[in-house]
């Protein structure tokens, strides 16, 4: 393993570091060197993921100042951050003046909110607070892998669970210019979304056998996604967005809504979301109506589309854990290593989970 890229991965002990820690070990050439976690050190990772206790027995969480002492100087370095929004970016900037001192040849994909949006000001209206380092915004790039040919910046930001799946069902529509550039989105998402602390939202008796909207046309999500499918697209998009909490852990199910410009068949529609994504192995056009249980646990999206001539229907289902952050973090990260894209992620969706 001395010619790996060493794996770091921030903000560890959640539900997406304990997916990045999942993946990391089963990536043939990413070596797990730290798992970072303040609030766990020293407590074995298998206590916290017994999921994972087979495969990291020996491994335990380590401080933020302490994840550099099993790095050699000069190393490669894949550093993944899971921590929370609001807290990611000034994790990162110390972590990369830490690396700068031994020479480390570092990649960073931030699954946070931090660095989806290019103009500090952008991101402070949005989350009402201060940027934790404005100075690196220009180091990163936000975007779903399959929308950006080529990254410019040695830095990614990661756009979130309900974004991926929003993006990857808005912008072949958006490019195509057969609709109208504004869309109404109703999603859905499992309660592993909200993170691993408990709080009423995702409390298992309030959501078991229960279906509720929450900060309907107010998610903060929403010009996240207005951004990134108006840069992808080229064309101003406006976004009506309605998130649901479903009564399921993991999974995202979307359902986009657009006005067609002129009649547009069944067919035509299907062949431009054939077409965007011919050459991208974790979006597939399915015949029927997606459903979680396909792409839970995987990398995959699932896309189905619909219309009656005059409105047009996209679906689009993830897993939240997964495609839409771990997986698609490391999705990232095999691109700007130069590695093949589904290095380390090409295991299928278990089905009947």
């Amino acid at each position: 393993m001395s010619d790996s890229i060493k794996a770091v991965v921030l903000g560890a002990s959640g539900y997406v570091g304990g997916e990045l820690l999942r993946l990391i070990h089963t990536h043939p050439d990413f070596e797990l060197a730290a798992a970072v976690s303040d609030s766990r050190t020293g407590q074995p990772i298998a206590a916290t993921f017994g999921h994972l206790s087979q495969v990291l027995h020996d491994a335990s969480f380590v401080a933020r100042n302490d994840w550099l002492r099993s790095i050699d100087d000069g190393s490669r370095v894949a550093l993944f951050s899971a921590a929370p929004h609001g807290a990611s970016a000034g994790v990162i900037a110390a972590a990369i003046d830490a690396a700068a001192e031994k020479s480390l040849d570092m990649h960073i994909v931030d699954s946070s909110a931090d660095f989806r949006y290019s103009e500090q000001s952008a991101w402070e209206a949005v989350y009402g607070q201060q940027h934790g380092a404005p100075q690196l915004l220009e180091q990163f790039t936000c975007a779903v892998p399959e929308h950006l040919a080529m990254h410019r910046t040695p830095h990614i930001g990661h756009p979130g669970c309900f974004a991926t799946a929003t993006l990857l069902a808005a912008i072949p529509l958006m490019r195509s210019g057969l609709t109208e550039a504004e869309v109404f989105v109703s999603g859905i998402t499992g309660s592993t979304g909200s993170g691993r602390s408990p709080q009423a939202g995702t409390h298992h008796p309030e959501r078991n056998s229960n279906l509720y909207a929450y900060k309907p046309l107010a998610h903060r999500h929403a010009p996240e996604v207005a951004g990134l499918a108006t840069a992808a697209s080229g064309r101003e998009t406006r976004v009506h967005f309605v998130p649901h909490s479903g009564p399921f852990a993991r999974g995202i199910h979307i359902t986009l809504q657009a006005k067609a410009k002129a009649a547009i068949t069944q067919a035509e529609l299907r062949d431009v979301y054939a077409d965007a994504y011919s050459d991208c192995p974790f979006v597939a056009v399915v015949s029927a109506t997606p459903k979680l249980k396909n792409v839970v646990a995987s990398n995959m999206c699932h896309l189905g589309v619909a219309t009656d001539g005059d409105s047009v229907v996209v679906m689009s289902a993830i897993d939240n854990l997964v495609k839409g952050a771990a997986g698609g973090a490391v999705q990232w990260m095999n691109r700007l290593w130069n590695l093949p894209e589904t290095t380390g992620l090409s295991a299928a969706a278990p089905g009947w989970t």
